[in-house]
Parts: structure tokens; sequence; C-alpha cells
């Protein structure tokens, strides 16, 4: 038998057909845009995308030996999409990463409280959010508002295109603000004081997970298949790399190095501590029963090397590529044993958590007629890995356990940047053999719940295997210990030099 995996991201999608073992049989990939009409506006057209993710679907489908029975679904946070009776969407899709939510947030904040929201919901008011966008959609686009017969996400979405009923995960539904951790519902509280009727919202799929449909015969039958295709509850897309990576235990983290950087560390209970508020980190349920996540967020991560890369590097790049090597690999061959000596402030695109600074811009300090490309690009691995730091820091000063991180995503493909991390961070690190963990961990849930395993976890520790595992080094740790003392003075130094640029 086999099961399907099928990840919406936010410009790409991915669909891969693993069998029970956790071996990939088949997979397809499609790309879309994100579209920007005014500036602080990040919007999608969900129709283009169930189009694109049905076309990699299909390709990944075509391609698998074992034909699939099952499919869960895992799915960029925060999209709203506005439908009609008949499933459609009314405009595009509101993304996470729109932020022209200011005055809904500050409302929020002053009708609730922002340790209220944090402590009800596991959210910090913050412009990602679903609800704030509500609200914005209520004020500005009343006639949208008015007509809309659901506000739906990615999964329920796709849930509802799919199999005919919009249903939505634990999981992703905690992460909308609209959600109450502590009672595993939606927050009628807050929905009656934002004037949101909660028949709006998709009913939420059962807490244990499992099937939550079959897909239309039809569409079946498009796809070359026949009999049921079980529909399962998957959820945030994040949550699921956690699961697809084998962080199914308190004290377990996963960091996925990507465009950005993410670490999801679980928790037996939701730990609401103030410091996680202050610092803009979410706390929401994971896609394994009884277990919470809390999510922090670099915004650059991988995206600052194809920076370095395709400005500083051009050349490098096109030679490597031409004798077949990878240019990052390229790019780091001399890179100097050690802690280099520059400081970059990898804020290219503003501060992720836990400062959430816009207006943060990055920074290079240290250079000399000795600084060479490979420096630079060592550098800048630094950079991200001392933000890393901070996070992790901040989530074990807030009570949170991490003993290993587990690598996933782009940036676990470089043992430099991975023995950097767990020096840096004093955390022995973990890479799985399937990095597509997004898609390994949704294709669990449908293991899970075709009965394949007695449960999620078990499905998680019989088929998640680890391909290599690095411990920190002392000489080195105690090395780079010296460099991030520097490091966390460097932001201070220029942020009002860079907020008045």
């Amino acid at each position: 038998m086999s099961v399907i995996g099928l990840d919406i991201g936010t410009t790409g999608c991915k669909a891969i057909v693993f069998d029970r073992e956790g071996r990939i049989l088949g997979q397809g990939a499609r790309e879309y845009p994100i579209l920007t009409p005014h500036p602080r506006w990040a919007e999608q057209e969900a129709e283009q995308v169930f189009r694109l993710a049905w076309e990699a679907l299909v390709e990944a489908v075509s391609k698998a030996p074992q034909k699939p029975d099952a499919l869960a679904l895992s799915v960029q946070g925060e999209a709203v999409i506005p439908v009609d009776g008949e499933g459609s969407p009314l405009r595009p899709a509101m993304l996470g990463m729109d932020t022209r939510t200011d005055e809904e947030n500050e409302w929020l904040i002053e009708r609730f409280g922002a340790d209220t929201l944090f402590g009800r919901t596991g959210m910090p008011p913050h412009t990602i959010n679903t609800l704030p966008k509500l609200l914005w959609l209520k004020k500005h686009e009343q006639k949208t508002w008015v007509k809309a017969n659901q506000f739906l996400l990615y999964e329920d979405f796709f849930l509802r295109r799919l199999g005919g009923q919009a249903v939505i995960s634990h999981c992703l539904a905690s992460r909308t603000q609209m959600y109450d951790l502590s009672a595993g519902e939606w927050d009628g509280e807050i929905l009656d004081a934002c004037d949101i009727d909660p028949s709006r919202l998709s009913p939420l799929a059962p807490e244990e997970g499992g099937a939550v449909g079959s897909m239309l015969p039809e569409l079946v039958e498009s796809l070359g298949l026949s009999g049921e295709v079980l529909l399962v509850s998957g959820g945030h897309d994040q949550a699921c790399a956690a699961l697809g990576s084998g962080v199914t235990e308190e004290g377990l983290a996963m960091v996925s190095t990507g465009t950005a950087e993410v670490v999801e560390t679980a928790m037996a209970k939701p730990i609401l501590d103030e410091k996680l508020r202050q610092g803009n980190i979410s706390v929401y349920r994971h896609v394994v029963p009884g277990l919470y996540l809390s999510m922090t967020l670099n915004h650059s991560g991988g995206l600052l090397l194809r920076w370095f890369r395709d400005t500083l590097c051009r050349w490098e790049s096109e030679q490597a590529r031409s004798a077949g090597r990878d240019p990052y690999d390229e790019i780091m061959a001399d890179a100097p044993k050690g802690p280099t000596g520059l400081l970059i402030l990898p804020h290219f695109s503003g501060s992720g958590t836990p400062l959430l600074d816009t207006s943060s811009k990055g920074a290079i300090l240290g250079l000399t007629f000795d600084t060479t490309r490979a420096t630079l690009a060592k550098a800048m691995l630094e950079g991200l890995t001392f933000e890393l730091r901070v996070n992790i820091d901040l989530l074990r000063e807030a009570g949170l356990t991490i003993r290993e991180l587990i690598a996933v995503g782009g940036g676990a493909r470089s043992l430099l940047w991975l023995q950097m991390k767990a020096d840096i961070c004093k955390v022995p690190l973990r890479v799985p053999e399937i990095t597509e963990a997004a898609c390994l961990g949704a294709a669990l849930l449908s293991l899970a719940a075709k009965g394949e395993y007695p449960d999620v976890s078990t499905t998680a520790a019989r088929v998640v295997r680890s391909q290599r595992r690095i411990e920190p080094k002392e000489e080195e740790s105690a090395a780079y210990d010296a460099r991030y003392q520097l490091y966390l003075k460097v932001y201070p130094a220029l942020k009002e030099i860079h907020h008045t640029m």
C-alpha cells in the first residue's frame, strides 16, 4: 500500500507518494507566484494553487508503482480564503506574510490585551494571524464579507475541493488566534467580540486525527485510481515537518532551513511564558495528539546565502554548475577554520523572532583587505546561526527543554553548517534520511489513519530513520561563545542608524 503527502507551501507545492516504510515512490512539484498589488500586501490566487497542486498530484501518482489510497495535507498557515456557497474563492488569498493589519491588531490589543490573547490562543498579536485579516476584510471589503459562505485556510479549502466538505485540523486552527488552546475548540468569546459567526469557519477534525472524508469519485477516477482514497486530517506545514523529522516527544526540536529558518520545539503542555509573548513566539497544537509546539522564525535563512551566491559569486556558481558541482560547496571550499573575524547581522529583510523589527537591516562588520569570499560566506553562516542561538536561548529561558535538534531542509545538506549549529547552540544535531519532512509528516498521518501502525508516534518511530548525528565540539563551542557575546551587541548598536536610513 502507499499514501500521499501533499504539501502546499507559500511559493510552491509538492506531492509525494510514500510506501509504508517511508520510501518515495513518485513525486511531482509546481511553483506559483505571490501577488503584491499594494505595499505590504501579499496575496495568491487559490484556484491557481489548487490547479497546480492537482498537476503535481497527478504526476506523483502516475510515477508510483503502488497506487495510493490515502492523502493528508501539509499547508502554509494563516492564508485567508473567503469562498462562496460552491467553495469558489471570492478574492485572492491573504497570505501570512501580508502585513496590512496594523489597525486591526491595535484594536485586538485594546479589546482583549496582548497577554490575554496570547494566554488564550498561544498567538502573540501580529499581522501574520488570521483573525486581524478577517477584521480587515470586514472593514474594507464589506461586499466580500457579506457574500462569503465560509472563511477557509488552505487545508480546509483543499479538503472541500477534494472531498466536498471543509474540515480543519486542530493544529492549523490553533494558528488562527481564534482557537482556545485550553478548551481545544473555537474561542466563542473572541468570535462574539469580533462578530464572527463560528458557522462561517470550518468544523474541527477529530482531536486524535484520522480520516475526515473520502476523495470525490470523479477525482479518484481522474487520478487513474479505483476504490476509496481517504482524506486525512493534516496540519500546518511546519508541524507536519516536525513530525516528518521525528519530533514526537518533549525535548526534541526541528530546525528547518530553507528560504527561511524555523525552529519547532515539542512540549507536553503549552508553555505560555511572558518571555515567549515578548519574543513573538507562537505556541500551538502539534499534529501529534497530546503535544504542542513553539515556533521561531528567521526570515533570511537560506535566502541570505542565495543572495550572496547570485550577487557576489556569480562566476564561481557558473563554474561549479558547469562542472556538475554544488555552487555552495565551491564557495565554501576555502572557508577558514574556527570563527571568522567578521560579524554579520543577517536582517536583510528585517529581523525574525524574537525582535520582529521590520526596520532592521543587514550589516557586515570587521571587513579588511584580508577578507575573502569564502570568509564572507562562512560569516553569513555564523550570523544566521547566532540568530538561531538567540531563539534557542530564549526558549530555554522560558522553560522549554531542547536536548536534540533535528535538521531538515536545504541547510541540512551542509556538514559545515550543521557542525556550526551544534557548536554555537551547544546541542547535538540529527539529520534524517528523508529531508522532505513536510510531505513525509503528512504521509505519516495517512499511514496512522489507515491503521498501518498503532498511532502517529509509533508510525514516526518506525518510518523516520536517521542519516547522521553531529555532536558539539567543546573547543569550537568555547571559541564561538566569545564571538556570540560580541554579536549580541550588534543589533542594539545599529538599531537607531537602521531605523533612520
